[in-house]
């Protein structure tokens, strides 16, 4: 599996995410400064880390996804390629039009940072092929604007097409709306979630809950 992960100023998971990877997959991801014009060829997966692109400014991945190496990364997805974004990396998903809806700041306004509870609503994906519907993992999250919204159409869209991946399972600090944690695109090859699974992906970090993410991609892209 040859695997990117696109590196902005700001960025600060992307070493977390290259272990989760190496760890389920055996393979070292290539790391890919923002500035860059053209994915590498070959690629199997493209990966948005979380962090803080751009100090936030504006609005979080408005600035993110207004640089140079993001046309390669829509090309790509529009190709039918994979593509993971996390965090800010979910948020700029958004900013992009890969994904749908938008991440506003947090109920209360306060930064979040802690543990949550995440529901698997939809198995069988590239994502989540290693849970069965209903399941639940821990995942830590660290955001301040990880506040899921979309207009009541999109939101039965979404429902009614299966693209909800995740759900707080738990007390939903954030206030997403109908508790999303993480939504598909129709093809089930991009996913933007706001926790961190890339942070239990190890014993040594705390757990092993977010592996089976890491595990699901490995394998659907070895086997593609």
């Amino acid at each position: 599996m040859k695997a990117a992960i696109v590196v902005f100023p700001g960025t600060n998971r992307e070493r977390d995410m290259a272990l989760a990877l190496r760890r389920a997959s055996g393979h070292e991801p290539l790391m890919l400064w923002h500035g860059e014009h053209a994915l590498p060829p070959g690629l199997d997966l493209v990966v948005l880390p979380g962090g803080f692109s751009h100090g936030d400014y504006l609005r979080c991945g408005a600035m993110a996804a207004q640089s140079p190496i993001m046309q390669s990364i829509k090309d790509f997805a529009n190709k039918g390629g994979h593509v993971l974004g996390v965090c800010n990396g979910f948020q700029i998903l958004t900013e992009a039009g890969l994904l749908p809806g938008a991440l506003l700041r947090n109920a209360g306004l306060r930064f979040l940072s802690m543990d949550c509870v995440l529901g698997v609503e939809r198995a069988g994906t590239p994502y989540t092929a290693r849970w069965q519907q209903g399941e639940t993992f821990r995942a830590p999250m660290a955001h301040g604007d990880g506040n899921y919204f979309a207009d009541d159409a999109t939101l039965d869209r979404l429902e009614g097409e299966g693209l909800v991946a995740f759900r707080y399972a738990d007390r939903n600090r954030n206030g997403a709306v109908r508790d999303i944690a993480g939504i598909l695109s129709p093809n089930l090859r991009i996913l933007g979630m706001m926790p961190h699974p890339e942070n239990y992906a190890d014993p040594l970090t705390g757990g092993e809950d977010g592996l089976p993410l890491f595990q699901s991609i490995a394998e659907t892209l070895v086997g593609a």
